[in-house]
C-alpha cells in the first residue's frame, strides 16, 4: 500500500535531531485500497504529555509518565526542560511504550538557559513554556524551526504582559524574548477560544501572586485543569471560566498518558470513509473537549461504538470501533470549529471519498505549522480534488474520485497523514512529498497504514 521511509533513529536515542536528519526530504508512495481494518493500540496524547513535563518539572519530588508520546514535538518540550536544569530520564515499559522520569525543581525552580532554547516545531511547547518562563526571574529566549518563527504570538505576549512580564519577538513572531518577572494574578479573556493560550497563563499564574482566571467565550481542550489537581494544584471552574491561586506548591506523581484522540481521529475516519471497513481503536483518551469529530461521523452515517471506558486523572479512556456506515454532506457550523480545528484537515479527506464538506469561520488554520488552508487547497487538487478556498474555510466537493497523483505536505504532520487519508480513495497512486513531518506527532503512521488494509 506505501513506500515507508524508515523513521530517524534520533526519534528512539536523543532529544534533538542532527541537522542531516531535519533537512531530509522523504515522500511515500499511497496506493488505493478498498477497505481498511483490524486494530490498532494508540500512542500517548500528544497535548497531555506535554502538560505532564512541564508540571512534573514544576513539582517538588520525582514523576514518572508512562505511554509519553513519542513524536518530535513532546521530545521538544522535554529538550528544553533539560536546557533549565531539569533532570529527564528516558525509558521504556515492558510493552514497549514510552516512560519519561522527571526530578522536579519546584515552583519558580528552574535554571536560567545558557543558550536560546529550541522548540523546533512545537507551538504548544513555545507558548506553554513562555508562561512558566514569564514568572521566573532570568531571562530567556525561545525559538523553534522556520515554520514555528512565522507563527504570531500576539495573543500569549499580551496577557502575559499584562501579569507583569516583558515579552518581545520580531512582529510578535519567535524568537521569543522573555524578561521574567514578578507577576500578579489578573482575569483574561482570550479574543479567540485557544487551549493554549488559557494554559499558557494559567501556568504563569502558579508564579504570580493572587489569583489568575481564564474566561474562554467557547470550551477548549481542559487537559491543564484536569493535570493540575493530580499534582496536587486546587483549580476553581465554572462552565467556560477557570481559576488558579499563586502560591501553590505542586507534588511529583505517577500518571499514565491516555491514547492521542486526534491520531486516532485520522484512523477513525480512514475507517469512516472507505465501504465495508471495521476498525478497532484501543487506549484511547475520550476526554469530551476532543471528541468534536464523533457527532460529525455520525452525521455523515458512520457507526461510532464507545467501550471500556475507564477514567485516571480526570482523563477518561476506552476503546473505540468505527465502522463504514455512509458519507452524506457534512457542514460544520463556526461554534463547531474550536472542537475539531485539529482534525478539520482528515475530515477535509473524509470528503474526498465521495461526500462533501464546507467549513467557514476557520481562519486559525491559516496560522498552523502552515498556512493549512492554502496548503490543503494545493494538496487536494495535486491529487485530482476539487476544492474552494475561501479566506477562513474551504469546500471540498467529492463527487468526483481523486485520481492520485502529488502532495506536499508543506511542513505539517496533520497535512501528510489527511492526504494519506484522501490518496486511499484514489484511482491511482499517490505520492505525500515531505512525509517524513509525520515524525512531529505520529511516527510510525505509515507503517501502520501499510498493516490495515483490507
Amino acid at each position: 500500500m506505501c513506500n515507508i521511509p524508515p523513521a530517524p533513529d534520533w526519534c528512539k536515542t536523543s532529544l534533538r535531531p542532527p541537522a542531516a536528519i531535519v533537512a531530509l526530504m522523504a515522500s511515500v508512495l499511497v496506493h488505493p485500497v478498498t477497505r481498511v481494518e483490524g486494530s490498532i493500540d494508540i500512542p500517548g496524547d500528544k497535548s497531555i504529555s506535554h502538560r505532564y513535563a512541564l508540571l512534573a518539572a514544576l513539582a517538588d519530588g520525582q514523576s514518572t509518565v508512562a505511554h509519553y508520546a513519542p513524536g518530535e514535538d513532546c521530545a521538544a518540550t522535554l529538550s528544553c526542560l533539560t536546557f533549565l536544569g531539569v533532570d529527564v530520564t528516558r525509558t521504556t515499559a515492558s510493552t514497549g511504550a514510552p516512560v519519561v522520569i522527571i526530578q522536579g525543581r519546584g515552583v519558580g525552580g528552574l535554571a536560567a538557559p545558557t543558550a536560546p532554547l529550541d522548540a523546533q516545531n512545537s507551538g504548544t511547547t513555545l507558548r506553554l513554556l513562555a508562561g512558566v518562563l514569564a514568572g521566573h526571574p532570568f531571562d530567556s529566549s525561545i525559538t523553534g524551526d522556520p515554520s514555528l518563527r512565522r507563527r504570531p504570538m500576539r495573543r500569549i505576549i499580551d496577557p502575559l504582559t499584562r501579569m507583569g512580564a516583558r515579552l518581545s519577538g520580531d512582529d510578535d513572531r519567535p524568537p521569543l524574548h522573555i524578561h521574567g518577572s514578578a507577576l500578579t494574578g489578573t482575569d483574561v479573556t482570550p479574543p479567540l477560544p485557544s487551549a493554549q493560550v488559557k494554559s499558557a497563563v494559567l501556568l504563569a499564574g502558579l508564579h504570580a501572586s493572587g489569583s489568575t482566571t481564564v474566561h474562554e467565550s467557547a470550551a477548549t481542550r481542559d487537559h491543564t485543569e484536569l493535570a493540575l489537581p493530580v499534582f496536587g494544584v486546587e483549580v476553581t471552574r465554572s462552565g467556560t471560566t477557570v481559576t488558579v491561586s499563586g502560591g501553590q506548591r505542586l507534588q511529583g506523581a505517577e500518571v499514565r498518558v491516555p491514547g492521542d484522540v486526534s491520531s486516532a481521529a485520522f484512523w477513525a475516519i480512514a475507517a469512516a470513509a472507505l465501504p465495508r471497513s471495521d476498525l478497532t481503536l484501543r487506549d484511547v483518551g475520550l476526554n469530551p473537549t476532543r471528541l468534536g469529530f464523533l457527532p460529525l461521523l455520525d452525521r455523515i452515517g458512520a457507526q461510532v461504538t464507545l467501550s471500556d471506558i475507564t477514567e485516571e486523572g480526570g482523563e477518561r479512556r476506552g476503546t473505540m470501533r468505527i465502522q463504514h456506515g455512509g458519507n452524506d454532506p457534512l457542514e460544520i457550523d463556526p461554534t463547531e470549529i474550536p472542537g475539531v480545528i485539529d482534525e478539520l484537515p482528515v475530515l477535509a479527506a473524509l470528503a474526498t471519498h465521495g461526500g462533501e464538506l464546507l467549513v467557514t469561520g476557520a481562519s486559525e488554520l491559516r496560522h498552523k505549522e502552515s498556512d493549512r488552508i492554502a496548503a490543503l487547497a494545493t494538496g487536494f487538487r495535486g491529487l485530482g480534488g476539487q476544492i474552494e478556498e475561501f479566506e477562513d474555510g474551504f469546500h471540498v466537493m467529492g463527487r468526483r474520485r481523486l485520481q492520485g497523483g502529488s502532495a506536499d505536505a508543506a511542513g505539517d504532520h496533520r497535512l501528510a497523514m489527511a492526504f494519506a487519508v484522501a490518496a486511499l480513495g484514489a484511482t491511482g497512486p499517490s505520492n505525500i512529498q515531505n512525509a517524513e513531518v509525520v515524525n512531529v506527532s505520529y511516527p510510525g503512521f505509515f507503517e501502520i497504514l501499510s498493516k490495515i488494509r483490507g
